[in-house]
């Protein structure tokens, strides 16, 4: 008979059946127990000379379960190791209640372990799907935007006497209160700073000429609107979507005034910005800023795009899984158990997630994707070379090799790295099989689906 029998029990679910007999475990039992004898150091008997009796009632039934269990072990993980069932995580076992090992009467011994099994399935042909490509086009608007984003960044900040300009920087006292001012006992009390264009314009007039110390009175979903009354909410303690929160009135004092002055565009302020670049006019600081911003949204096009990707495989490739493997699996496989009814919440999110590592582990290995050594070694050092950015970095660079070799030796980054990697490999042999069509959209809009489906 088999040391480990195998029978089906559920859908892709088997039973592993481990069968020790006692001439497997008992000998090395009293073996333990003669070895424990001759270093215990117990009171009232000299060392080495403790009666086999005494070690057997002290600590013969820890020895003896320790001793059955390696064996089952061994046996258990010689079978999987030689027969290579393609399984999920490790085999769970069907009970843990040891109390039928019992040293005083020894005997042959079953032992039952679930295994959950990954399934077989066919990935969907990706020549007959098609996919958008949403581009950015880059505007003079957009550039203008950025390069006003810039001038602000680098101006100085000012302190004028009286509200007169949309981009005033005001830090404001909110004084929970009713509508006629009164303060409300207990309520919320909270400095913020907030720009004058982000009230709604009814109360924009009506801030335009206050001075530092006025005050004002007003009701949240009156005085912002969309994002900037989210915003204000979560700034103030409150979830961004909280509609009875957007209904209080607050006292607003008006702490300070500020303006920054923006940062004239001269050669000093390019280089600034660009060391080392040869921009030295508006005109080429403007064609410098386009290229960026047409990279930066080309990325962001093909992102969003990966995502078309993801959700085509996983939709469109039918799989089965040991669903109450998987459940108690979580429920007892991670680093913290977890009850049945949390298990059963994360299952739709873990069997996903659990999908789509199949699914990209059968891409890699069908089509041969594979990371080399110098692959990893490389992005390893433009990510080092990133980091600093611009700086100069002189023409001795010989302790970058040095640091590329401490981080290729570092597991864990080097795994991480080469995930990275061959994911890549993945999509952009995907994006390769597919039929794309390209259409424009705007920042906002393609923004907006990145944000709605984000993995």
């Amino acid at each position: 008979m088999s040391a480990v029998e195998r029978e089906n029990i559920g859908t892709l679910t088997d039973k592993l059946t481990v069968k020790v007999s006692k001439d497997e475990y008992f000998p090395a039992f009293e073996k333990k127990l003669k070895e424990y004898g001759k270093t215990a150091s117990i009171p009232g008997f000299r060392k080495g000379m403790v009666p086999t009796g005494v070690i057997r009632k002290m600590v013969g039934a820890s020895i003896f379960s320790d001793e059955v269990m390696k064996i089952v072990e061994k046996k258990l993980f010689g079978y999987l190791s030689e027969e290579k069932p393609d399984i999920f995580a490790q085999p769970l076992p069907l009970y843990n209640d040891l109390s039928h090992i019992d040293m005083n009467h020894p005997a042959d011994y079953d032992f039952g372990f679930e295994i959950g099994l990954k399934p077989a399935f066919t990935l969907p042909d990706l020549t007959k799907e098609e996919l958008t490509f949403h581009k950015v086009a880059i505007t003079d608007d957009m550039v203008t935007e950025e390069i006003n984003r810039m001038q602000i960044k680098g101006g100085e900040m000012t302190e004028p006497e009286t509200i007169d300009n949309p981009e005033n920087v005001l830090n404001i006292l909110f004084t929970e209160s009713d509508p006629l001012g009164n303060t409300v006992e207990g309520g919320i009390s909270k400095e913020n700073s907030v720009l004058l264009k982000y009230f709604t314009p009814g109360l924009q007039k009506q801030l335009i000429g206050k001075e530092k110390g006025d005050h004002i009175i007003f009701q949240l979903k009156e005085t912002f609107e969309g994002e900037k009354l989210e915003m204000i909410l979560s700034d103030l303690g409150f979830e961004k979507t909280d509609t009875t929160a957007a209904e209080k009135y607050f006292n607003l004092e008006i702490v300070k005034i500020g303006l920054i002055s923006k940062r004239e565009l001269t050669t000093d302020f390019f280089h600034e910005i660009y060391p080392g670049k040869d921009v030295a006019t508006e005109a080429e600081l403007r064609n410098q800023l386009k290229e960026e911003m047409a990279t930066y949204w080309d990325g962001q096009s093909r992102n969003q795009m990966h995502d078309q990707l993801y959700h085509f495989l996983l939709d469109k490739t039918t799989m089965n899984f040991p669903e109450a493997f998987l459940k108690k699996w979580l429920q007892t496989g991670g680093d913290k158990p977890l009850s049945a009814s949390k298990a059963e919440k994360q299952f739709p999110g873990f069997s996903n997630q659990l999908k789509w590592t199949l699914i990209s582990d059968k891409i890699i290995t069908d089509h041969h994707l594979e990371v080399t050594t110098d692959e990893l070694r490389q992005h390893m050092k433009e990510e080092v070379m990133r980091y600093f950015g611009q700086m100069n970095l002189g023409e001795d660079i010989e302790w970058l090799e040095s640091y590329i070799d401490r981080m290729m030796k570092d597991e864990k980054q080097t795994e991480a790295t080469y995930r990275r990697l061959v994911t890549e490999k993945l999509f952009n042999f995907a994006m390769g099989q597919v039929k794309t069509n390209e259409k424009e959209v705007t920042g906002e809009a393609l923004t907006a689906m990145q944000h709605h489906h984000a993995h």
